[in-house]
C-alpha cells in the first residue's frame, strides 16, 4: 500500500489542511437547530442518561489506589473510578448539549476540575512504560507520557473546549483556559515533542504495534483538529499521524486479518477508521484512501469472523461475546462500499435501539457525536445481513465454515494456525471452535481480567493462556511454547461445495524436548449439499513421535461450556442449559464419536472464581481429556461432532 505520509505531501494537501476556525465536524451547543433536529426518542436517551450524574457524587481517584498496580497487581481499583469519572462528563456533556438549559453545568464543571487535578492521565498498569523511575506513582515533574486512556482523556477536554466553550465562559473563563492548559501540558505538547512512545512506531521499526497505534493516534490528532490553533502545529500533528499510521498498516496482513480478534478490532481496525475519517474532514474530503484494499480488508475481518448475534470468533484475548459499535462499523461499511458492514451495524442498532450510543465501552465524543447524528440514517435502513459459508484469512491462519447461510441452523467451525507471539497472545496453534445452532459449544475461554500479571514474564502462568485449556494436545506432558518461532508450519486450506478444511503440522509449536517429529491437524466441515447427508465437524490428526523419544505419551484436550455426558462406545453428549428458574431445562446440543478403544475419557470441572470469565460463561466450564490406550511411535486417529438431534 502506498505511504500516506508521502501521499498526503505529494497531493498538496497541507495547503488544504482546515484551520481551527474553519474545522467543523460536528455542531456545538449553540447550533440549536441541528441538536434539537435529533429524534425525540434519542434526544431522551441522552437526557436520562445525564441526569444520571445530577449532583454526582465523584469517586475518589488516591495514590495508595494508584500504587496498587505496583504492590500487588490489581488495576481495576484504580481504572474503575478513573473511568467512571470520564464517563460522567461525557453523558453531562451530551445531556447539556441536547436540552440546553443549564441544569447539568455545574457537575460539568467539577468533573472537569477533577480531572484536571489527577496527578496523572496515564493509568498505573501503564505509567512504567512512560516514566523513568518509582513509577508506582505519577511523577509530576516530568514530562507526560501518552498511553491509551491520556489520550482519550485528551480527547475528552478537546471536545469539551469545542462543543461548550460559550457555555462554559459565561461561567467563567478560567474554565476553558484551565481545558486548554491541561490539554497542551498532557497531550499536544508531549505529543510532538516525544517520539519514544513505543505506539508511534517511530523508534523501534521492529517492534511490533497493535490496537494501541491507531487508538492513541486518533484521540491525538482529534485534539490537535480541535483545540490548536498554530497553523504549522497542527501541520506537523497530522503528518506524525500518518507517519504512525503508515507503520501501523505495513505490519498488517494484506487480508485485513486482526491476530488481536474482534474484540480489539473496534479499537484497532475501528480506530483506524476514526483516523481516516478526521483526515477526511480536516482536508475536505481530499483525503480519501478508501479505495485501497488493505483499508477494506481491515473492515471486512469485523463481518468475517461475526457467528452470530453477539457471538463472534474470539481467539486471543477477547471476549466471545461482543457489542460492535454499530454506527461505526455502518459509516466504514459505507464508506467502502461493503453491503456486509452496513448490514451487520443496522443488525446491531436493531438489537440496541435508542440505547446503543451508551453500549460503547470507552463513552468517547469521537464515536458518540457521529451516532448520534447518523442515527436516523441508520435507523431508516433495513438491508439484511447475510453469513459467508467459507472464510479463509491467510495472513493470520484462520478458517471458518458454517454448515448453512443462516446463522442460527446449523453447524459452524473455526480453527487458527499462526504462531505464538500474537498480539495479546494465547498458546493456541491448531485451537479449534465448534458452534451448533449459532451458539457455543467447543469454546475459546477467552481471558481474566487483567492484572500486572497478564502482561508480564509471567503471562503463560496464568491458565487461559495455556494451549493445555485450549482444544490441543500435550505432548509428553509440554504444552505449547511462548514466541514466535513456535507456529503452524505447511498450512493448507482448501474449500469445495461439500468439505472445508485446514491442515496444519502442530510440532513446532512445542518444544523439542516433547519428542515429536510431526503432529498433522485437519479440521474440516463436511456439508455434503443435496444428498440428505446430515453436517460433521471432523478433527483428524496424525503423528509421529521421533525414535529416541524414550515416551510416546500425549493428551487430547477439549474445552466446552456445555455439561458432557459420557456414554458407552465411543460417545460424548453436549448438553446445553436452556432458559432460567423454574423454566430452566437440559438440551442435547452436539454429539462427539471417536473409536472407544483408543482412547480413555475424564471429564474435569474447571470452577470459575474470575469475574469476568463468570460473566460470560458463568460458574463453571469443562475440560475433556483423552488418553490413548496404547502407545504408539506413529498413529492417527478422528474426533466426529453431529448436532444432536434429540
Amino acid at each position: 500500500m502506498k505511504s500516506l505520509y508521502e501521499w498526503f505531501s505529494v497531493q498538496g494537501l497541507a495547503d488544504g489542511l482546515l484551520g481551527k476556525a474553519d474545522y467543523k465536524p460536528f455542531p456545538i451547543i449553540e447550533q440549536r437547530n441541528e441538536w434539537e433536529a435529533l429524534p425525540s426518542e434519542l434526544r431522551q436517551s441522552v437526557v436520562a442518561e445525564g441526569e444520571k450524574y445530577l449532583d454526582y457524587q465523584w469517586p475518589m481517584l488516591t495514590a495508595a489506589m494508584y500504587g496498587e498496580f505496583a504492590q500487588n497487581g490489581n488495576r481495576s481499583r484504580y481504572d474503575g473510578p478513573y473511568h467512571l469519572r470520564r464517563r460522567a462528563v461525557t453523558s453531562l456533556a451530551l445531556a447539556e448539549c441536547v436540552e440546553n438549559k443549564g441544569r447539568f453545568l455545574k457537575d460539568i464543571v467539577d468533573g472537569i476540575w477533577l480531572i484536571s487535578e489527577e496527578s496523572g492521565w496515564v493509568i498505573s498498569a501503564h505509567n512504567r512504560m512512560f516514566q523513568r523511575e518509582h513509577a508506582d506513582l505519577p511523577n509530576v515533574a516530568e514530562q507526560p507520557g501518552i498511553d491509551l486512556f491520556a489520550a482519550e482523556t485528551g480527547n475528552l477536554f478537546a471536545w469539551l473546549h469545542y462543543l461548550l466553550r460559550p457555555a462554559l465562559d459565561r461561567i467563567n473563563p478560567l474554565i476553558d483556559r484551565r481545558i486548554l492548559d491541561e490539554l497542551r501540558r498532557r497531550i499536544l505538547d508531549p505529543y510532538l515533542q516525544r517520539d519514544d512512545c513505543w505506539w508511534m512506531g517511530l523508534q523501534e521499526r521492529d517492534k511490533r504495534l497493535n490496537n494501541w497505534t491507531p487508538w492513541c493516534t486518533s484521540n491525538c490528532l482529534s485534539a490537535f483538529l480541535l483545540a490548536e490553533e498554530d497553523a504549522g502545529r497542527r501541520l506537523q500533528a497530522v503528518q506524525k499521524a500518518m507517519r504512525s499510521i503508515d507503520r501501523f498498516l505495513s505490519m498488517h496482513p494484506a487480508d485485513g486479518g486482526c491476530d488481536e480478534g474482534p474484540g480489539y478490532w473496534n479499537k484497532a481496525g475501528g480506530s483506524l477508521f476514526d483516523c481516516l475519517e478526521l483526515l477526511f474532514a480536516a482536508t475536505e474530503g481530499k483525503f480519501n484512501v478508501y479505495d485501497e484494499p488493505l483499508i477494506q480488508n481491515i473492515a471486512r475481518y469485523i463481518y468475517k469472523v461475526h457467528i452470530h448475534d453477539r457471538y463472534f470468533l474470539n481467539f486471543a484475548d477477547g471476549p466471545h461475546r461482543i457489542t460492535v459499535e454499530e454506527d461505526l462499523v455502518y459509516r466504514y461499511g459505507k464508506r467502502i462500499g461493503n453491503e456486509n458492514m452496513m448490514a451487520l451495524g443496522t443488525a446491531f442498532h436493531q438489537m440496541l435501539g435508542t440505547g446503543g450510543w451508551k453500549n460503547m465501552k470507552f463513552l468517547s465524543f469521537l464515536r458518540v457525536l457521529p451516532a448520534l447524528f447518523n442515527y436516523r440514517n441508520i435507523d431508516d435502513d433495513s438491508r439484511s445481513l447475510t453469513f459467508r459459508k467459507d472464510m479463509w484469512m491467510e495472513g493470520i491462519q484462520v478458517m471458518a465454515a458454517r454448515e448453512t447461510e443462516a446463522s442460527d441452523r446449523g453447524l459452524y467451525v473455526a480453527m487458527k494456525g499462526g504462531h505464538n507471539l500474537e498480539s495479546h497472545n494465547h498458546n493456541d496453534i491448531g485451537h479449534f471452535v465448534v458452534y451448533a445452532d449459532g451458539l457455543p459449544v467447543l469454546i475459546d475461554v477467552g481471558v481474566e481480567e487483567y492484572t500486572a500479571k497478564t502482561f508480564s514474564a509471567q503471562r503463560y502462568e496464568i491458565w487461559t493462556m495455556q494451549s493445555g485449556y485450549h482444544s490441543l494436545p500435550t505432548i509428553n506432558g509440554f504444552m505449547q511454547q511462548d514466541g514466535s518461532e513456535y507456529r503452524a508450519t505447511d498450512a493448507k486450506y482448501e474449500a469445495s461445495d461439500e468439505c472445508s478444511q485446514l491442515t496444519l503440522d502442530l510440532a513446532s509449536a512445542y518444544l523439542p524436548e516433547a519428542g515429536i517429529a510431526s503432529w498433522i491437524r485437519t479440521g474440516r466441515l463436511l456439508h455434503p449439499s443435496g444428498t440428505g447427508a446430515e453436517a460433521v465437524v471432523e478433527l483428524e490428526e496424525q503423528y509421529t513421535f521421533n525414535a529416541k523419544a524414550d515416551e510416546c505419551r500425549f493428551t487430547l484436550n477439549l474445552m466446552t461450556c456445555c455439561e458432557p455426558k459420557l456414554q458407552e462406545n465411543g460417545v460424548v453428549t453436549f448438553v446445553r442449559g436452556t432458559g432460567q428458574g423454574a423454566a430452566a431445562e437440559a438440551k442435547e446440543a452436539l454429539q462427539m464419536e471417536f473409536d472407544g478403544s483408543q482412547f480413555t475419557v475424564a471429564v474435569e470441572t474447571v470452577a470459575l472464581e474470575d469475574k469476568k470469565l463468570r460473566n460470560a460463561w458463568g460458574e463453571r466450564l469443562y475440560r475433556i481429556v483423552l488418553a490413548p490406550t496404547e502407545l504408539r511411535r506413529q498413529g492417527g486417529h478422528t474426533l466426529r461432532f453431529r448436532q444432536a438431534r434429540g
